[in-house]
């Protein structure tokens, strides 16, 4: 699997020949380096209600013919409000299999409240399977101590937030690591604005000290292979 960070909470992962989108944030997102017209996805999770997770998400869905797969009633509001096509609401702990992944909601603590106010369900995280491989997306999200039971046979990518003030910060995220206990982790939700403004490299040190797992960083754009 190629993994693609494009800033923020955004995050591509191509899957054979299809492509997963997290959280698009394009056009207003000050660190992405392609807009949404120019992002593809054959399918697209969203995390929470928040705008600077979902700002692109009816933009791409409608012109790609994306899956949105999402809490119930942000499912729902797309495809009420934006008219999306092909949408599917889930909830915490359910799993869905798509043949070529399978993809398990997962808890968050956090907030959910769509841009016209609409409210966002509960927040999540996801558990993707595929390949033989799992990966965790915990989103935007707090420590939360069952953690460690996210996956039962072993993490090969964990991807935390580490930006603070509106989720875990750096040493929360350490906890997380320890925890989780992937393969290898990678930082999100950080250096998109000043409040959120992180060094990906003292984190990176920090993992290497504290953990057994192997930090992995990237800039905006760029890619890895699990």
């Amino acid at each position: 699997m190629k993994i693609t960070w494009h800033g923020h909470g955004t995050w591509q992962i191509d899957v054979a020949d299809k492509v997963f989108l997290l959280d698009p944030f394009f056009d207003d997102n000050p660190s992405a380096v392609i807009k949404a017209e120019e992002a593809n996805a054959d399918f697209i999770l969203v995390s929470h209600g928040h705008f600077d997770h979902v700002a692109d998400v009816a933009s791409i869905a409608n012109r790609c013919n994306s899956k949105v797969i999402a809490i119930f009633e942000i499912a729902k509001w797309f495809s009420e409000n934006h008219s999306v096509a092909d949408t599917l609401g889930m909830n915490i702990g359910g799993k869905i299999d798509l043949e070529i992944a399978t993809i398990k909601m997962t808890r968050a603590i956090h907030s959910s409240q769509l841009p016209d106010g609409t409210y966002g369900g509960v927040p999540a995280g996801f558990l993707f399977s595929a390949e033989g491989k799992d990966i965790y997306f915990a989103c935007d999200t707090a420590l939360f101590s069952d953690m460690d039971v996210i996956s039962t046979t072993g993490l090969d990518l964990a991807v935390l937030p580490i930006g603070d003030l509106y989720t875990m910060g750096i040493e929360d995220s350490i906890e997380a690591i320890k925890l989780t206990n992937p393969k290898k982790v990678a930082p999100a939700h950080y250096n998109t604005w000043p409040p959120i403004e992180q060094d990906a490299d003292a984190w990176a040190a920090l993992v290497s000290e504290n953990t057994r797992s192997e930090p992995v960083v990237v800039k905006p754009g760029e890619s890895f292979e699990i």
